[in-house]
């Protein structure tokens, strides 16, 4: 079985962890695209251009699935992405746990990156499926950036302003960008109010990882025995997992994966 995950940087981390964990066998392809990151400021034509791009090129190592481990990609160039590899190659998007989020029925907040803060998209998904439970949208400005490069400071800092804008009364935070379940405990720790019951927080690495191997007729097996193989593509090209990733613990549980070849 072999499982591609795609984003323009390290976002992919927290899903590739879950299909890691669910599919310790999994061979993995990751297919990053530093050439073009960030995506977020593109315009969504040109953003669907790069995913089809970084899509193909994952498509080229024969996967039995493909997740698009990135919110904005998702938004933007899922219908594309599905257009051209499907039925041949399943693709998983990965949406934000609203829907989970609202069913605690208590007041939750959306954390995401500034242009999916208030879209369209992000209202819609909302009215669908938090109709009557309080939200509160909240803008991360430059927190998935910060991630991308490890840098510690500034994501101490991106942390804290965000948290000022969540508001104290709210029990559950939606991570809303795939970068942000890479730092969710210094999430937990800098909104947690005390005196209140436990933070929760709702991402979406778990579930994508599970829709991808019911896409393709397969269940965990968590005690499989390893062996996977890793293959990583920049922009295209075979290299190693870039540095930052390592800054993680998502990242540094695929040291144990062979590289393919």
């Amino acid at each position: 079985m072999k499982i591609a995950l795609m984003d323009s940087g390290i976002g992919l981390l927290a899903a590739t962890a879950a299909v890691r964990r669910l599919r310790p066998d999994a061979d993995l392809v990751l297919s990053l695209d530093p050439d073009g990151m960030p995506w977020g400021p593109r315009t969504p034509q040109d953003l669907t251009e790069r995913a089809l791009a970084v899509a193909e090129a994952a498509a080229a190592h024969r996967p039995d699935a493909l997740v698009v481990g990135c919110n904005t990609a998702t938004v933007h160039a899922l219908t594309a992405l599905r257009a051209r590899l499907e039925p041949g190659v399943p693709v998983v998007g990965t949406v934000p746990a609203i829907k989970p989020a609202a069913a605690g029925g208590g007041p939750f907040a959306i954390w995401a990156t500034p242009a999916t803060t208030g879209s369209p998209y992000q209202k819609g998904l909302i009215r669908d499926f938090a109709d009557g439970v309080p939200v509160t949208e909240v803008p991360c400005w430059g927190l998935a950036e910060a991630v991308e490069r490890a840098d510690e400071a500034a994501i101490d800092d991106a942390v804290a302003a965000a948290a000022e804008l969540t508001p104290d009364d709210v029990t559950t935070v939606v991570l809303g960008c795939t970068h942000y379940e890479l730092v969710a405990e210094r999430i937990r720790a800098a909104v947690q109010r005390p005196g209140f019951p436990p933070l929760v927080l709702h991402g979406s690495a778990g579930a994508v990882a599970a829709q991808a191997l019911r896409r393709i007729g397969e269940r965990p097996a968590q005690r499989a025995a390893g062996g996977g193989t890793l293959t990583v593509l920049l922009s295209g090209r075979e290299g190693p997992l870039p540095a930052a990733a390592l800054s993680y613990a998502e990242g540094r549980m695929l040291r144990t994966v062979a590289p393919a070849g």
